[in-house]
């Protein structure tokens, strides 16, 4: 692969140029949700605000939820790597503290992701669950790394059942969260409480 191209999960690979671009309809999206909600979000508004010419943000971006998606699966990706250790016993029929620990601490610095900004978290809901191909894609590199993420901190005997139930805690939290039922930072803790319930050993 060359140098002078930057890998990017939207739709090709970008010149350091494109990618800078990207980068700027992402803070502005940010910045615009800040300001008018999800609701009241445009694509085309974001490109104004970010100085790119809506024909131009388009070729990048297929729809609000698309590029809102985008947001929520950069910080995603910036996470420092999980810390790995131990599982416990052999199959999975045990999981140590320090793996209890390191699951709960990977899915608070998930649900932590746009906790501080309630806009941008209900934003990143909806959008997430859009219907469009591109959505789509992300959606799945999303929940890819996620899995990723809880297996890694789980262990090397990860329980495939103990890792689909946190898959499901995350999402049901998620969700409740999405539907303002109760904010992003008190979900974190009750999803920590939960992980503990299904993870196996003593508590």
């Amino acid at each position: 692969m060359s140098g002078d191209l930057t890998t990017e999960p939207t739709r090709r690979r970008l010149t350091p140029r494109q990618a800078d671009t990207v980068r700027r309809l992402t803070d502005a999206a940010v910045e615009e949700v800040r300001d008018t909600g999800y609701e009241g979000l445009t694509v085309r508004n974001v490109a104004r605000r970010a100085g790119v010419a809506p024909a131009t943000a388009y070729t990048y971006f297929a729809s609000k939820n698309h590029l809102i998606t985008e947001v929520f699966w950069r910080r995603l990706s910036a996470l420092p790597d999980v810390e790995t250790g131990d599982a416990g016993g052999a199959g999975g029929s045990d999981v140590s503290d320090g793996a209890a620990a390191r699951v709960v601490r990977v899915l608070r610095e998930i649900v932590l992701l746009v906790s501080d900004e309630p806009e941008l978290a209900a934003a990143c809901t909806t959008a997430m669950l859009g219907t469009d191909p591109d959505v789509r894609e992300l959606r799945g590199r999303i929940g890819a790394a996620i899995r990723a993420r809880l297996r890694a901190a789980l262990g090397e005997h990860a329980d495939p059942a103990v890792l689909g139930a946190l898959e499901m805690a995350y999402s049901g939290a998620l969700l409740q969260a999405g539907m303002g039922y109760t904010s992003y930072a008190r979900i974190a803790d009750r999803l920590a409480g939960a992980a503990r319930l299904i993870l196996p050993g003593p508590r």
